[in-house]
């Protein structure tokens, strides 16, 4: 055995009355996908992993690990066993406590690119009850992490574990009654699942009867998770509170539509496959797919307090999209697209009156409504016509939606009721230094100011005082964004025509990316005419400013606002 292979704990500060986990993730193997790349070279980048830990309302992350077929990981995490009721959750958790807690160890494991780019490796939902069998309460083995999507059958490596109970249980059990425990568990799951399939078919050929035309509606009751779990659609729903990370539910859908969007490609070109992600691992990825942001704006909204459902539907192009609803006491209707924040209010038209002139006409992208569902409830559009913008939002009347029972949704998706599945983690607050990640951006986009214009023959001088007067105006273009008020334009405008002088112009491009890459930032800005036109600028008395306010969110979620602008004397 390798001298790196001997057990030593780290040393952490535990509470003596608590019990806890220590989880430790010792190495990796045959993470075959890397087996050609060699060490990096002190001060090369090089992509990495990052596992993410998620265990009963507790989150941690690990340091970046250079990608390798054997990655150097040892990283430990300490979990805390607390009971679930409360006025019980400050006392230790005995033996049978530990056996009743079914909430697994949710394994996320991240690779991150040279580029920033993130791709979500595997997704494992990890047993630890074996550790209450294993002599002294300390157990290791090895854990095959499979991959995810079309991958979910494929090995993409192998990490060994070591678990260790913490202080060591009075009562130890036998591996058989463990075993049975889980296998219990796992048969009551099964069996709830079958019940609410027989009950599902049955109500979908209830809804078929209705009209022939239901056959082609968007009527999704089940969804297939990151690892090919068919699960309905409502367990991906739960109300999330963003604590003292969010303030508003428009906070909410501005911290939403900042997390990447991506669609997943199926093998092969071709249409792409549809995977819903469990939130968990859509948050540690800080990517995914609409149907991602809609259950995570829906589950954030409900938090909010707001009745808030999830629609399946199709966009004006026929795309199968997702979006949210909230329908307030007085009955107004709102929909909010979580991939950029937008909101529209809805008016249904009446279908039998002549057609709306453009003006009038509804600005959502939405064509057509299949159903709409939330973590209790579950509506599929009976109406005549699925079109949004003809479709009443009075889901209580049945004639207008069909709607499944809750107690058949609450057997599956209750509380406690499929342990297998995860619960909603909490939101993590950034990491980010607003200050000092705006600053390097800054500084590294005046350099390639500086640098393209040289490539031109151009000279730069850089006005200090000018990059400081945008500063109001990317508050506001950003209090805009979340709120949909604008305010202090004034003041703004009148600042810069304080110090542009008579006879001289000035002109301002800003622009707002969710990365904080400045080669791709400033790539993107050269293909606008107008940014261009600023950074090209030639003249007499050019002075150029640029200015970065990076604005953070939960998750490390960021909106970068850049505004490049310069001013020059006019020559008639």
């Amino acid at each position: 055995m390798t001298k790196s292979h001997i057990y030593q704990p780290k040393k952490v500060n535990i509470d003596p009355t608590r019990r806890y986990v220590y989880f430790q993730i010792k190495g990796g193997k045959a993470f075959l996908e890397h087996i050609d790349e060699s060490d990096p070279m002190p001060g090369q980048v090089s992509s990495f992993f990052t596992f993410h830990i998620y265990f009963r309302g507790q989150r941690f992350k690990s340091r970046p690990i250079p990608c390798a077929c054997e990655p150097q990981i040892d990283e430990g995490f300490l979990l805390e066993l607390h009971k679930d009721s409360s006025g019980e959750a400050g006392k230790m958790a005995d033996a049978s406590t530990m056996l009743s807690i079914s909430d697994p160890i949710h394994i996320v494991l991240i690779k991150t690119e040279t580029s920033g780019e993130t791709t979500l490796v595997s997704s494992n939902f990890f047993e630890w009850r074996t550790v209450l069998a294993s002599s002294g309460n300390r157990m290791s083995m090895l854990l095959e992490l499979k991959g995810t999507g079309n991958e979910s059958k494929v090995p993409s490596g192998v990490i060994e574990i070591m678990m260790e109970l913490l202080p060591k249980s009075t009562k130890n059990f036998g591996q058989d009654v463990v075993a049975a425990q889980i296998s219990l568990e796992k048969s009551r799951q099964a069996e709830r699942e079958r019940l609410f399939l027989v009950y599902a078919k049955q109500w979908w050929k209830e809804y078929l009867q209705i009209r022939p035309a239901h056959q082609d509606r968007l009527v999704k009751i089940f969804a297939q998770d990151e690892n090919m779990v068919n699960r309905p659609v409502n367990s991906f729903v739960k109300p999330l509170r963003g604590g003292r990370l969010l303030d508003s539910a428009r906070h909410a859908a501005r911290f939403v539509s900042l997390i990447h969007h991506e669609k997943v490609q199926s093998l092969g070109g071709g249409s792409k496959t549809e995977q819903w992600t469990n939130t968990h691992a859509f948050l540690c990825r800080n990517k995914g797919d609409c149907e991602d942001h809609a259950t995570l704006l829906c589950s954030l909204l409900l938090g909010f307090g707001l009745d808030a459902y999830v629609c399946v539907g199709t966009k004006s192009k026929g795309a199968v999209h997702a979006w949210v609803v909230t329908i307030s006491v007085e009955g107004t209707v709102v929909f909010w697209e979580s991939l950029n924040g937008h909101r529209y209010i809805h008016l249904p038209i009446d279908p039998n009156a002549p057609p709306m002139d453009k003006q009038h006409r509804s600005k959502y992208p939405y064509k057509t409504v299949g159903c709409v569902f939330n973590h209790l409830s579950f509506y599929a559009n009976n109406q005549p016509s699925d079109s949004v913008e003809v479709c009443k939002f009075n889901l209580k009347n049945e004639a207008d939606w069909k709607s499944m029972s809750q107690d058949a949704i609450l057997s599956v998706c209750g509380p406690g009721a499929s342990p297998s599945w995860p619960c909603m983690p909490p939101l993590c607050s950034s990491s980010l230094d607003s200050s000092l990640v705006s600053n390097d951006l800054e500084q590294q986009l005046r350099v390639m100011v500086y640098e393209h214009r040289r490539d031109l023959g151009l000279t730069t001088n850089f006005d200090d005082q000018l990059s400081y007067l945008l500063t109001p105006a990317l508050a506001a273009y950003e209090l805009e964004r979340v709120t949909g008020i604008s305010a202090g334009n004034e003041e703004f405008q009148d600042s810069i025509k304080q110090a542009v002088p008579d006879g001289h112009t000035f002109k301002g491009y800003p622009i707002q990316f969710s990365h904080r890459n400045a080669k791709r930032a400033f790539a993107t800005c050269l293909k606008s005419p107008v940014c261009e036109e600023i950074i090209n600028c030639r003249g007499d008395h050019v002075r150029l400013g640029v200015r970065v306010k990076v604005y953070p969110y939960p998750e490390n979620a960021t909106a970068t606002w850049i505004m490049f602008a310069c001013k020059y004397k006019s020559v008639l």
